[in-house]
């Protein structure tokens, strides 16, 4: 709610109340919020953050597709209450009521408020590009302030999430729009088809939505392995023998599955 409402603040003033920072800002503040408010549940935030979890942190593999469904779910609702609080500026932006129109499409499209579309000049290599690398630096970054063995954030890990994603709108968010987040991009995309955006929402950018999905996995992966590999101490598969490929030559569960728990048969 906080990331789509200052984007379409800032779209819908023309610029007047607000600017690329404050996109910046305001992303910031609703991840920082998101994990205060989901704190219970792990905070995620993110399939693809979850999935890095089951691979480097031992966090079930079962719990995953609830965890995806919850998030995607979670953007869904939220871009629908950000529609419904600008609705009347966004009818007046656009000319009309009935207008709705998608980036590429239109000089006065608002598509943008709630998911992502790339810069014309992007090519799709860019594109993937672009959302690899700021998803390596999210969850390097987030295994950082989570390493007590490093200096590690505590308490204060939200706050430093805060600056991450400060820091990526800042320094890699223009090209692309950041997603680095299915949830956050392809829940909106599909609310903003439902509320009469059509078709082009997924046909933008030569069809750019499935990028925003696909790549946040892959450089969420490879950042978790990034920074397990040059200074994370504890347990990972990164540190066991063979970085965790002798696993995949011998496939019983024991060896491979980061949760699995031996049992014992007790003798009464």
């Amino acid at each position: 709610m906080f990331g789509d409402g200052v984007v379409a603040q800032v779209v819908l003033s023309g610029g007047e109340n607000g600017d690329y920072q404050s996109i910046s800002w305001g992303w910031g503040l609703g991840v920082m919020l998101g994990v205060y408010t989901s704190g219970i549940s792990g905070a995620h935030l993110n399939p693809a953050v979850t999935f890095a979890n089951c691979v480097f942190r031992k966090f079930p593999w079962r719990k995953f597709p609830g965890y995806l469904l919850a998030q995607t779910l979670g953007a869904f609702c939220a871009s629908l209450v950000v529609y419904a609080n600008y609705k009347s500026a966004i009818d007046v932006y656009e000319g009309g009521s009935s207008i709705r129109t998608v980036p590429g499409y239109s000089e006065t499209a608002t598509a943008g408020i709630f998911c992502t579309y790339p810069a014309e000049f992007m090519t799709r290599t860019g594109m993937f590009f672009s959302e690899f690398i700021a998803s390596a630096l999210l969850m390097f970054l987030i295994y950082a302030l989570k390493d007590d063995g490093n200096i590690g954030a505590g308490p204060l890990t939200p706050l430093g999430l805060f600056f991450i994603i400060f820091g990526i709108g800042a320094c890699f968010g223009w090209e692309t729009g950041y997603a680095i987040n299915l949830a956050r991009d392809f829940g909106p995309r599909v609310a903003s088809y439902a509320v009469g955006y059509g078709s082009n929402v997924f046909k933008a950018g030569g069809y750019y939505f499935w990028i925003p999905m696909v790549a946040p996995f892959f450089g969420c992966t490879f950042g978790g392995w990034l920074y397990d590999t040059f200074l994370f101490t504890g347990e990972s598969p990164i540190n066991t023998p063979g970085a965790g490929f002798l696993r995949l030559a011998q496939p019983k569960r024991s060896v491979w599955s980061n949760t699995y728990e031996e049992k014992h048969n007790h003798m009464a």
